[in-house]
C-alpha cells in the first residue's frame, strides 16, 4: 500500500480514533517505529494534533536511528497505522498516553527501504501474489532478574522451575499484571507459566498474520519490561542471560493459508502416511532446513545467541524435523485441521520480528517452489546421538557463532531476497561490527582462568 492509499485509509478511521481519544481522556500519543535491531523508537505529540498526524504523517530526523540514513538525507515521515492504536496502561490514569505503530516513508511519500515493518509488508504482498497468507504464533521467553545497584550484577527473581507456583514462583502477580496490560493492548492471551530456568517465564498470545504478529511481539516486550520495572525487577529477552541455565527462545509456530478459501494449506486429511501434513508443509519445512544457517543471522542475531544454541539446555542445535521430538530444529505439534502448523524452535526473542518473519516466509516458500524434501523425521533424542550417528543420517549442525551465521547469510541469495538492499547492507555492517567488538573484548572469566599464565 503506497503513501496516498495509507492516508486515505487513515482518514476513514480517524473519527473512530478521535472518539476513543475523547472517551479515554488521552492527552499524548506516542508515535512508535523500530530500528534495524527491533528496538522501539518513539516521539510524542499532543492528542489535539492527531488529525494532522494521521492525514499527513509526522516529520522526524532519521539520521540518528541505527540502520536508517545519513545526516545529509535525514528527513523521514512516520505515518501511523490506526489498527495499532492502544492506551499505555502503565501511564497516568488521568491524562492518558496512547501509542500507535508507524511505517516510515521518505518526505515525497516513497516507502523507506530501511523500514523493517514496510519490508515485512512487501514480503507478505509477494506471498499473497503466490496465493499464501502467513500466520505466526511466537512464544517469547524472558527472565525476571534482581540487579545489585552498586555492582550491576544480576540474579534470578525466584528459584522456581517449569510450571511451578507460589512460593517457588514469586512472579505470579507480575505475570497477572502483564496479562491485564496485554488485554488492554488487544493481545489475546492463551497461556502463562513459569519456565524451566529460575526467574524465567513465558506468556503465549494468539497467532495472527505475520505483520500483526510482529507488532504483537514488539508490544509484548514493551509491556513486560514496563511492568517489571514497576515491580523493581528487570525483564530481559537476552538469549542467554545466566550461565548454566536455559536460554530464552522464541519458538515460532507458523502456517500458510489460502486467502480465497481460508483453508490451512499445511493440512492434508488424506496424507496419513506423512502425519496428515500436506506436501506444501513438508516442502516449507525443507526450505527452513535448507536455509537454516543463513536464517540464524537474522533469527539469532546476537553474539550471545550462540551461547543458547548449545547441547544440554533444550535449545535446538541439530537441523532435523519431527512430529514429536523437542530436540529437533523443527517440531510439528499434534493439532491438525485448521490448527496444523510447524514450530520453528531455534529463533530467540532478541531478533527483530519484522525481519525474522520475512526471512522465515521467504525461506519456507522457496522450499515449496523448489519442492525441497526435508527427509525423514528424526524421532530419537538428537542430544543423545553420537556424532557418527548424526552424520550417517545427514543431520547438520546450526552455526556455532555469529560469524558462521553471517558468512552463510552473505552466500544465501534466497534469504537476502527477504530484504531490501538497504537492509542487507546495514545489517551486515552493524553485525560484523558487533562480531569485531566481541572478539576484541576480554571477559572476567578469561582473566580469572588465564591470569596465571
Amino acid at each position: 500500500m503506497d503513501f496516498r492509499e495509507r492516508r486515505r485509509e487513515n482518514e476513514e478511521r480517524l473519527e473512530e480514533i478521535r472518539r476513543e481519544i475523547e472517551r479515554r481522556d488521552v492527552k499524548f500519543i506516542r508515535l512508535q517505529f523500530v530500528d534495524i535491531h527491533g528496538f522501539v523508537k518513539n516521539f510524542a505529540i499532543p492528542a489535539e494534533h492527531v488529525e494532522e498526524a494521521f492525514a499527513e504523517g509526522v516529520l522526524f530526523d532519521g539520521s540518528s536511528i541505527e540502520g536508517f540514513v545519513s545526516i545529509e538525507e535525514s528527513d523521514m515521515i512516520a505515518l501511523p497505522d490506526p489498527d495499532t492504536f492502544a492506551i499505555l496502561p502503565w501511564r497516568p490514569r488521568e491524562g492518558k498516553v496512547a501509542r500507535v505503530i508507524c511505517d516510515v516513508y521518505w518526505p515525497e511519500g516513497k516507502p523507506f527501504e530501511g523500514c523493517p515493518r514496510l519490508n515485512l509488508k512487501r514480503v507478505m504482498n509477494e506471498l499473497a501474489e503466490d496465493g499464501y497468507v502467513m500466520y505466526c504464533g511466537p512464544e517469547c521467553e524472558f527472565y525476571l532478574l534482581k540487579q545489585d545497584p552498586e555492582t550491576g550484577d544480576v540474579e534470578p527473581h525466584d528459584e522456581g522451575g517449569y510450571f511451578d507456583f507460589y512460593p517457588l514462583d514469586r512472579a505470579e502477580d507480575i505475570r497477572r499484571e502483564i496479562i491485564f496490560a496485554m488485554e488492554e493492548f488487544g493481545l489475546e492471551v492463551e497461556m502463562s507459566h513459569h519456565e524451566v530456568g529460575p526467574g524465567q517465564h513465558e506468556i503465549d498470545f494468539k497467532f495472527a498474520d505475520a505483520v500483526a504478529s510482529a507488532d504483537n511481539v514488539i508490544s509484548f516486550k514493551q509491556i513486560v519490561k514496563a511492568i517489571a520495572r514497576r515491580h523493581g525487577v528487570i525483564a530481559t529477552f537476552m538469549p542467554k542471560p545466566l550461565y548454566g541455565e536455559n536460554g530464552n527462545g522464541m519458538h515460532v509456530h507458523q502456517s500458510l493459508w489460502d486467502p480465497r478459501t481460508e483453508e490451512n494449506l499445511f493440512y492434508d486429511p488424506d496424507a496419513e502416511d506423512q502425519y496428515y501434513l500436506s506436501d506444501e508443509a513438508l516442502y516449507y519445512i525443507g526450505g527452513l532446513m535448507e536455509h537454516a544457517h543463513a536464517l540464524c543471522a537474522i533469527c539469532n542475531p546476537l553474539v550471545n545467541s550462540y551461547k543458547r544454541l548449545v547441547p544440554g539446555y533444550e535449545a535446538p542445535v541439530y537441523i532435523a524435523w519431527s512430529p514429536k521430538n523437542r530436540s529437533a530444529f523443527i517440531r510439528v505439534p499434534a493439532a491438525r485441521g485448521k490448527a496444523t502448523r510447524i514450530e520453528y524452535r531455534s529463533p530467540d526473542p532478541a531478533c527483530n520480528p519484522y525481519l525474522a518473519f520475512a526471512a522465515m516466509a521467504v525461506a519456507g516458500v522457496d522450499g515449496i517452489k523448489r519442492e525441497i524434501d526435508p527427509g525423514e523425521p528424526v524421532n530419537e533424542n538428537l542430544y543423545e546421538m553420537s556424532k557418527r550417528e548424526r552424520e550417517e543420517l545427514g543431520i547438520r549442525t546450526l552455526p556455532e557463532n555469529l560469524k558462521e551465521a553471517l558468512e552463510a547469510f552473505e552466500e544465501d541469495e534466497v534469504v537476502q531476497r527477504a530484504f531490501t538492499d538497504h537492509l542487507v547492507e546495514r545489517w551486515l555492517e552493524v553485525k560484523w561490527e558487533e562480531w569485531k567488538q566481541y572478539r576484541e573484548r576480554v571477559t572476567k572469566w578469561e582473566v580469572r582462568k588465564f591470569i596465571v599464565y
